[in-house]
């Protein structure tokens, strides 16, 4: 009706704000938003002390204090992933393990670790760790009227003598007896104490051993260095492999190179002698004897008693090539070394003279051979082999070699003529075994060598009798 207010649907429209710009926008937004976060804080005097931390914060205007800060921050994140692997590592089971050595911040330290993490072990109570026993006062005793303890008291003592258990040396396994409540008493850990002793004494000998006597095949550390130094030197081109084990020595093959700008036969053995220490006691007869080595011998030191021995054998060697008795030729000794010249071709020995394959011609020709080289060798070189058999003969282009004269004496030895005998015996054993009919027996051979006129008895007064008549005088060399 005329009297009532149309209301148009599409009526007009109240007039819009003025138009701005999307920056006015914003930055109206941003100044309302600080202001809302100002006022939510309490006024304050100094702008740049930390609200997170107490009064008396450090001053974080320092850059010292500002990097150590930060990096306290960068070890607690560090720490929380460790947290994490070390979970990860144990899971479920019963038996778990620890990262605490490897965290940054310590527990105990870091204000803002949460109860609901995994939980840090607190070494400072460790219900494993082994409780320090109680000292004793100086007066001797703790207590008073009934409670009295002296320092004699069985748990107390058992407590203390478990606690010293810590203190053995470290190859000793005590187990994690340590960390429970033992009483040990003093005779358990007296007898321990003597067990640990004894061992670390047995482990020092065995370590001694090792390293001061020769290994595996004589070659122990320092050898080798003797035998890598030849090598360098150009003494030799280089070691093939052992080609000869005995009780006192083992002979290795090897190429000549060049000494002192001289050549070196083409085929070479490096005899290099044992020093375990168990060998001496049968050797000790051969040098201590000897006026050639009598001032120089040291039953204390076998070190270099070998020494001597490998120098002995030089000396024995060239005393029979002056004589020209076919045996090895001396290159060079060196220490327990003693490198000679190879009797044998392309590498293979020439074979001992119970391993040749002889006919009966060669070996009665062997014989004839032998009973002259020990006539020469006693006669001329005035030696004594000492150890003469078939073992220590060898045969090479249709004749034989004497080796291994490195226990060769004189004849004015105290014991020169009863070695003679005994090779005499070896020698004459051998050959009639062959079937060699001229062998003579031991005692004619002895007679003949020697050139005595010892008459024939039994074995026992014909050995007195050598001992009798051994009044040959020393020729010195």
């Amino acid at each position: 009706g005329p009297g009532m207010d149309v209301i148009i649907p599409w009526g007009s429209v109240a007039p819009a704000a003025p138009p701005c710009s999307l920056t006015d926008v914003m930055s109206e937004q941003l100044a309302r938003q600080l202001d809302e976060e100002n006022s939510a804080f309490p006024a304050i005097a100094d702008p740049t002390s930390d609200l997170l931390l107490v009064d008396d914060a450090p001053d974080t205007t320092s850059d010292l204090m500002l990097a150590q800060m930060l990096q306290m921050q960068f070890d607690r994140e560090f720490d929380n992933q460790l947290r994490r692997e070390e979970k990860k590592f144990n899971g479920d089971s019963k038996v778990s393990i620890s990262f605490e050595n490897y965290r940054k911040v310590h527990p105990y330290e870091d204000s803002d670790s949460s109860e609901d993490e995994v939980d840090w072990q607190d070494t400072r109570h460790d219900p494993y760790r082994a409780e320090k026993p109680q000292t004793t006062p100086r007066k001797g005793f703790t207590g008073k009227g009934k409670n009295i303890t002296t320092k004699h008291d069985e748990v107390t003592c058992g407590r203390k003598n478990t606690a010293r258990m810590d203190n053995f040396a470290p190859e000793i396994h005590v187990g994690d007896g340590l960390g429970m409540d033992l009483k040990l008493s003093n005779q358990v850990f007296n007898s321990l104490k003597q067990h640990c002793y004894s061992e670390q004494r047995r482990s020092a000998r065995l370590h001694e051993k090792k390293e001061h006597s020769t290994a595996e095949q004589a070659v122990d550390p320092r050898t080798r260095l003797l035998m890598y130094k030849m090598v360098n030197a150009g003494v030799l081109e280089n070691i093939n492999g052992c080609i000869s084990t005995g009780k006192e020595s083992v002979v290795f093959h090897a190429d000549g190179g060049s000494l002192d700008e001289q050549p070196v036969p083409e085929e070479v053995v490096l005899k290099v002698f044992k020093t375990t220490l168990n060998e001496f006691k049968n050797r000790d007869r051969y040098i201590k004897d000897d006026y050639r080595f009598i001032d120089r011998f040291s039953k204390l030191n076998p070190r270099k008693v070998i020494r001597l021995w490998a120098e002995k054998e030089m000396h024995n060697l060239s005393r029979m090539k002056k004589a020209e008795i076919p045996c090895p030729e001396v290159v060079l000794l060196k220490k327990h070394i003693l490198v000679m010249s190879f009797i044998g071709k392309d590498h293979v020995p020439a074979p001992k003279l119970k391993d040749a394959m002889l006919s009966s011609e060669d070996m009665k020709t062997a014989y004839h051979q032998v009973l002259h080289l020990m006539q020469q060798l006693y006669q001329e070189c005035h030696l004594v082999h000492a150890d003469l058999s078939e073992y220590n003969i060898l045969w090479h282009q249709g004749k034989v070699w004497l080796i291994d004269v490195s226990q060769s004496v004189e004849p004015t030895h105290p014991h020169g003529l009863e070695f003679l005998f005994r090779d005499c015996r070896n020698v004459s054993t051998f050959f009639q075994k062959r079937g060699v009919s001229e062998a003579l027996n031991m005692y004619d051979l002895f007679n003949t060598v020697t050139g005595l006129n010892i008459p024939v008895g039994a074995e026992d007064e014909f050995i007195a009798e050598v001992t009798r008549s051994h009044l040959i005088k020393p020729r010195l060399y």
